[in-house]
């Protein structure tokens, strides 16, 4: 994974099966409609798929399921899934690419290593397959995915989008702003002074000083409106005068990060952020410690509803993203594309892959995201209600659905608000909709990003040096020099060449 999706990934990663699990319905559809199938022949296609953590029903596993029947009878396909342990996934990948001995169809999370492979000529163009086999597909992904699977003017991975553009949106306890009499903050000021007084008036009352300001996680993780405040986000090019530029070496990123030391220094933000994992920043928003932190979209039905379930008095509400000195904000969209479906070049069946796909992107899509009707859910005076139990029994449809998922905007509501419409799951993914930082560079990683990347993202740990004050802010500066020196000159030639010629 290249160095510019890091930031999203852990948060993307996270969702990935809360978005993929949707709901099947009973009634099959008609076969894709090819001479073959319609004779009565069944092709048969091997394909390599993640789990995303999911498990089976007791009886039920990846070859065995009404899913995967679903999907055989509308495709008309035998589909052979080989689903290998999650841990460890992308280097099992590299093994089975150099094994001789390959599927039909990889299931890749990584464009870095989808862009090592077609460079190698591992991979089987798809543009001639597509056109002939693939029209939802070609229909339902935006030209903006498709070039950024594309490597010297050949397509090779079909995506399966984030179907949500972003993660972060700020949420605070109104009940602590009420009690200190302040208002919901708007400008960056506003938010330090309410990040001062939660960490020192004690917002809950208790009469003790045990609250913090704001709750981060690790590697400066729950991060992003602030840095958004300056107009850049972690790890993502940006256009300045014509050309790109990696935002983590700009001025803005120095500002930013001063404004954290600032918070730290003063005993504002949560002086354990540089150990917290998730599950330590959930605890302390749980247990009451913090009101005010960058949620997740999704964390309303998280970590949110099991404060609320602790203290009823405790009312959560979203903020508006603090403005900065310069009237930026804003916060990082995640990449087009989470997953990509690639033929290795030594199969023989790539328009079996390909009908494959389309079937799931186009007749089959909603049944297999959404579920069976009136088991999974129903419709209730026009709205779809969910069976959670069903639901979460059936959750291992997720990886399935997850080989095409798409950007249907009316589907996603709808399937949200019947989670519970007082979680606003809809409404925070719209929020943040109308407040994204979209990365400039939408190719794929160039060769210098492969070379590169992982010694760069090492150098970036100086960033929570500089928080926390380990090192002075000129560190920052040297920072630069080394990043620019060690591989990022290349790094950004290259990305401006992508750029020049993605602009004609």
């Amino acid at each position: 994974m290249n160095v510019r999706n890091r930031t999203a990934w852990a948060a993307v990663s996270a969702a990935a099966a809360f978005l993929s699990a949707g709901c099947l319905s009973p009634a099959p559809s008609s076969p894709s409609g090819d001479a073959g199938t319609a004779a009565g022949k069944t092709d048969t296609v091997t394909i390599l798929i993640n789990s995303l953590g999911l498990t089976f029903p007791n009886g039920l596993d990846e070859n065995n399921n009404p899913y995967l029947d679903y999907i055989e009878k509308g495709a008309g396909l035998d589909v052979k899934v080989i689903l290998p342990p999650l841990e460890g996934y992308g280097e099992k990948l590299n093994m089975i690419m150099s094994s001789g001995n390959t599927p039909d169809m990889i299931s890749a999370f990584d464009d870095a290593w989808v862009a090592n492979y077609a460079r190698q000529n591992a991979l089987l163009p798809l543009d001639e397959l597509i056109d002939k086999f693939g029209p939802d597909l070609k229909k339902k992904i935006p030209k903006e995915a498709w070039e950024s699977v594309t490597y010297d003017g050949k397509i090779y991975a079909i995506p399966s989008m984030n179907e949500i553009k972003g993660i972060e949106l700020m949420y605070a306890r109104k009940d602590w702003l009420d009690r200190l009499g302040l208002k919901p903050p708007r400008t960056l000021d506003e938010y330090y002074q309410v990040i001062r007084a939660f960490a020192q008036d004690d917002p809950d009352g208790n009469g003790k000083q045990d609250t913090v300001g704001l709750v981060m996680t690790e590697n400066l993780g729950r991060s992003a409106p602030f840095f958004g405040a300056f107009g850049v986000q972690l790890n993502q090019w940006v256009e300045r005068d014509g050309k790109l530029v990696y935002a983590n070496i700009l001025p803005e990123m120095r500002e930013a990060l001063q404004f954290m030391n600032r918070l730290y220094r003063e005993k504002l933000l949560d002086p354990e952020f540089p150990l917290n994992k998730k599950k330590y920043m959930e605890e302390k928003i749980v247990s009451g410690k913090a009101g005010l932190f960058s949620a997740a979209w999704f964390d309303t039905r998280g970590p949110i509803e099991e404060n609320r379930k602790l203290d009823p008095k405790a009312e959560w509400i979203p903020l508006e993203f603090p403005v900065g000195p310069r009237g930026e904000k804003g916060v990082y969209s995640v990449p087009l594309a989470r997953a990509f479906q690639v033929v290795p070049a030594s199969s023989r069946r790539g328009e079996q892959v390909v009908r494959l796909l389309n079937f799931l992107a186009g007749e089959g899509h909603r049944t297999v995201k959404l579920g069976f009707e009136n088991e999974i859910w129903k419709r209730v005076d026009g709205k779809m209600v969910t069976n959670f139990e069903e639901h979460d029994r059936q959750l291992y449809r997720g990886m399935y659905s997850a080989l095409m998922d798409l950007e249907e905007p009316e589907m996603s509501r709808e399937r949200l608000d019947s989670l519970g419409e007082r979680f606003h799951l809809y409404e925070n993914t719209q929020r943040i909709d109308a407040n994204l930082i979209t990365d400039a560079f939408q190719g794929l990683p160039t060769p210098s990003m492969s070379r590169y990347n992982a010694k760069l993202l090492a150098l970036q740990d100086v960033f929570t040096k500089i928080v926390v004050g380990a090192v002075p802010i000129t560190a920052f500066d040297t920072y630069v020099e080394r990043w620019k020196a060690e591989g990022g000159d290349q790094i950004t030639k290259e990305v401006n060449e992508w750029y020049r010629k993605a602009d004609k």
